[in-house]
């Protein structure tokens, strides 16, 4: 099983996202994302996001908070996957160009609007008021196919 993050960091009106346009052979290529990405070794699950978030934006995020953890079968038809997935508010530094793609903040009431996973327009509406959740997402040839998800109080 391979471990990542997710990160959606919110100013209070907009949420940071990536575009990913600008890799070759990515599974992403052409969706709409928050920012992370896998775990080194030895990194803690915040660990992880707040690097993968300087690396992909600039930006240090301060006192990440875990929403939930989402498990994702084969989600690349080769490898079973566990995200952490954190919301940050509070940030310093400025954006920097992305290797994967075009960051752009978006107001949060056109997220839904975007390109994104079909998991991820379930998901993300859990991130705002929400208790912590646990999440199964099935895909099949890139389609979703269904999920299951216990809330925590």
């Amino acid at each position: 099983m391979k471990l990542g993050t997710l990160c959606y960091i919110d100013n209070g009106k907009q949420t940071l996202m990536l575009h990913r346009v600008k890799k070759e052979n990515d599974m992403h290529k052409g969706k709409w994302n928050g920012l992370g990405g896998k775990f080194k070794d030895g990194e803690s699950p915040e660990e992880c996001v707040i690097r993968e978030v300087k690396e992909e934006s600039g930006l240090t995020i301060k006192k990440p908070s875990l929403k939930g953890i989402i498990t994702f079968p084969a989600f690349d038809e080769i490898d079973d996957w566990m995200v952490f997935v954190f919301t940050s508010k509070q940030f310093t530094g400025s954006l920097t160009e992305c290797e994967e793609g075009v960051l752009e903040w978006i107001e949060n009431d056109n997220l839904n609007k975007l390109e994104l996973w079909e998991g991820d327009k379930i998901f993300m509406k859990w991130l705002k008021d929400t208790p912590f959740f646990s999440a199964k997402f099935i895909y099949k040839r890139k389609k979703y196919v269904s999920h299951d998800v216990i809330f925590y109080k």
